[in-house]
């Protein structure tokens, strides 16, 4: 399996691009089912360690459905699959031009939650448009524990999202497992109390927001991704689920920037425009680095082929 490896804001991005499942044709939707259904080997392969890591997002290439897209592109991570990955998306263009397959200008990818358009501005720079996002729900209460309650907003961004305004902890490196404790605590009481988004949809992703560390920085975040792992970059499906708010709030306009900090203190630049049914589209700008490129070998009597006792085989 030959992959391209490239960081958005320090999060991982490993792109298949040669030697991962056939998924045949149809909607990217419809294939991802297969993936999962049937092929799910390649998935652990590509991401579990000892090849991968829990933080690395893996994307698979395919022949897109519409002939107006460079590609189609299927999202997993460390436990499953993504409907979008923002961060990735930008990952993914940025492979593309470094392969020589696509050149500076608007370029469209086909995901399994929809099309996206990404500018590709220069070789390590895109700005990303993405799928249409919304609040769902706002000031959901959700008791962590018998004397404590966290107050959040359900929102859509491409995935679904639980977002806390006001960090139990300092944003900080330092306290990674603290906020990584208490994000996995507010998941794990969402899917007790059964709060969902629209049909029944689980909220997998959860992410706290404070001040940033710098002046040129609007908002500083933690997002909890759902194989356990904390996004080294600002998310860009969390950064357009938090724009949704902010728009629904009248806090942010149409066209307004807001710099989106990461806990490592990497930044997204994002604007809006409003799109239909009260819902906005993100548009996101960030910058990807090519930084590997290698053939993942498969030995059948391999005992860790896809992944150490403490990851998920399939």
């Amino acid at each position: 399996m030959r992959v391209i490896d490239s960081h958005t804001g320090g999060e991982t991005t490993r792109v298949v691009i040669e030697g991962g499942p056939v998924l045949g044709s149809g909607p990217i939707s419809e294939r991802v089912g297969r993936f999962r259904q049937n092929f799910d080997e390649y998935r652990c392969l590509a991401i579990n360690e000892p090849r991968g890591h829990t933080a690395l997002v893996g994307a698979l290439l395919c022949e897109p459905e519409d002939s107006t897209c460079a590609a189609g592109v299927i999202f997993f991570n460390n436990t499953g699959y993504l409907g979008m990955c923002g961060h990735g998306a930008i990952g993914v263009v940025v492979t593309l031009a470094y392969l020589g397959k696509i050149s500076p200008g608007i370029h469209r990818l086909e995901t399994p939650v929809g099309v996206v358009e990404a500018e590709l501005v220069d070789s390590n720079q895109v700005a990303l448009e993405n799928v249409a996002s919304f609040r769902h729900s706002t000031g959901v209460r959700v008791d962590t524990d018998a004397s404590e309650t966290v107050t959040g907003d359900i929102a859509w961004g491409g995935n679904w999202f639980f977002l806390v305004e006001g960090s139990p902890y300092p944003l900080t490196v330092e306290n990674i497992r603290p906020l990584t404790d208490a994000a996995q605590k507010i998941r794990a009481r969402l899917r007790h109390h059964n709060i969902t988004g629209p049909n029944s949809a689980e909220i997998d992703h959860i992410g706290f927001f404070g001040p940033p560390s710098s002046t040129r920085a609007d908002s500083r975040n933690f997002v909890l991704c759902p194989g356990g792992a904390w996004d080294r970059s600002p998310c860009g499906t969390g950064t357009s689920a938090r724009l949704a708010c902010l728009a629904a709030d009248k806090r942010l306009g149409p066209g307004d920037p807001w710099v989106q900090e990461s806990t490592i203190g990497s930044r997204f630049t994002a604007t809006f425009r409003h799109g239909s049914d009260g819902r906005i589209i993100p548009h996101i700008v960030g910058h990807a680095y090519v930084c590997a490129e290698a053939t993942l070998i498969r030995q059948a009597d391999d005992p860790f082929l896809y992944g150490t006792p403490a990851q998920a085989t399939p």
